[in-house]
């Protein structure tokens, strides 16, 4: 999903912490625990597998000169992975910020944070291995930006700018669950394929979908146009590639070549490709409740 191109940015929603430490950092042991909304879900060793961080000379160059300097407009959250994330938090704490007050919940607005190599947090140390995360404790999501490079060459995703506004609204999802309560399950009840884990990551899955629905009806009161441009089907396409591409058993089938549902905290490919489109083709939260469904393959 593109911006317009005269929307303007709010960089003072994203922190820009790049270049601050270094290179990678351990995880700490306890803290990885609550760091339970990272997309992918999938355990640090594999992720490192996978390859997952860059190095911390790459990531410093992508930050330039930094957000306020170089994150103006729409036609830069369309050109720039750092940008497009300042668009879309923009984008999401505007959207959900209108829409929970339905519900008779008010929206405190996470923090929002860019990293390289590795970061301190609310739960404790984190390197990007982790992939993108929420921190419950702190009320921030936190991004390595090279992360998304590696959706597409590492996990196979199809890219595009949908793609990655999912992850970030899916992180924003979690902020919601911390909201509503609904993110404690992922801990009480942490592996299988019908396991709290997998319905909060589920659902934030939806939630993502639900302002993926609603995004393009936000207008840009500077400019009083749409802030940002109506989906395409590629852009529906992408954000499916996405979702399909970090899931459980396509990770384990990649990491291991055996499929162990058992061990599953996120879902199947297909379980949060359904969920996702739960959420855009209804374009309500209260179609979500992944908690209540009997059947996760199917949401009602």
């Amino acid at each position: 999903m593109s911006f317009s191109r005269g929307s303007r940015l709010d960089t003072s929603q994203v922190q820009d912490r790049r270049g601050g430490l270094g290179g990678k950092i351990a995880i700490g042991g306890g803290g990885l625990l609550v760091l339970i909304a990272s997309l992918l879900g999938v355990p640090a060793d594999v992720l490192e597998g996978f390859g997952l961080g860059g190095s911390g000379q790459e990531q410093q160059q992508a930050g330039g000169l930094g957000l306020q300097q170089e994150c103006l407009t729409g036609a830069d959250a369309n050109e720039r992975t750092d940008c497009r994330i300042v668009g879309t938090v923009n984008s999401l704490n505007d959207f959900w910020a209108g829409y929970l007050p339905r519900y008779n919940m008010q929206y405190p607005a996470p923090q929002t944070v860019l990293f390289d190599g590795g970061v301190s947090t609310g739960c404790g140390s984190a390197s990007s291995a982790v992939g993108p995360f929420y921190c419950p404790r702190d009320q921030t999501a936190y991004f390595d930006t090279s992360f998304f490079a590696e959706l597409t060459s590492r996990f196979g995703a199809s890219g595009g700018p949908l793609a990655e506004e999912y992850v970030v609204a899916h992180e924003f999802g979690h902020h919601i669950q911390n909201l509503t309560g609904a993110i404690d399950y992922s801990q009480q009840d942490p592996q299988g394929p019908e396991s709290g884990a997998v319905r909060v990551e589920l659902q934030a899955d939806c939630y993502a979908g639900v302002w993926a629905a609603n995004a393009t009806e936000q207008i840009d009161e500077r400019t009083g146009e749409p802030f940002m441009q109506p989906l395409t089907e590629q852009d529906l396409r992408d954000a499916l590639s996405a979702a399909a591409a970090v899931g459980d058993d396509r990770i384990q089938q990649s990491a291991t070549g055996q499929v162990n549902p058992h061990t599953w905290t996120h879902g199947s490919s297909e379980q949060r490709q359904r969920w996702f489109l739960q959420g855009y083709q209804t374009g309500d939260a209260g179609r979500c409740d992944t908690f209540s469904a009997t059947n996760l393959d199917r949401p009602a």
